[in-house]
């Protein structure tokens, strides 16, 4: 599994209105609080701090890694969700998988 670490880049998985920042956006680790929660800043196009926020691991998905300077491969990202997920919505999703799997 992708252990979050500073520098690395993430990826949100939930909204978070307050800060006005969305699924999808993209933020820097920029401390570590403990094992599961980081610190993360988010910027504008002119690099200026828009947010700093203290994140758990469930909120985000890591997509580049600082230590190997690689931006993360879907089937990563994946996995990593997966081991997330309830085992009812890992069922779902082989579900979902098999259905696609037949259209292909």
């Amino acid at each position: 599994m992708i252990k979050p670490e500073i520098l690395d880049i993430i990826e949100l998985l939930v909204n978070l209105p307050e800060h006005n920042l969305f699924i999808g956006n993209q933020g820097t680790i920029v401390e570590c609080l403990d094992e599961n929660h980081f610190e993360v800043e988010f910027i504008n196009e002119t690099g200026e701090t828009t947010a700093l926020c203290p994140l758990s691991t469930q909120q985000f998905i890591v997509v580049w890694q600082a230590q190997t300077k690689q931006w993360l491969t879907t089937a990563d990202k994946v996995t990593f969700m997966i081991n997330h997920l309830s085992e009812e919505k890992r069922k779902e999703l082989l579900n979902f998988a098999c259905f696609l799997y037949q259209k292909a």
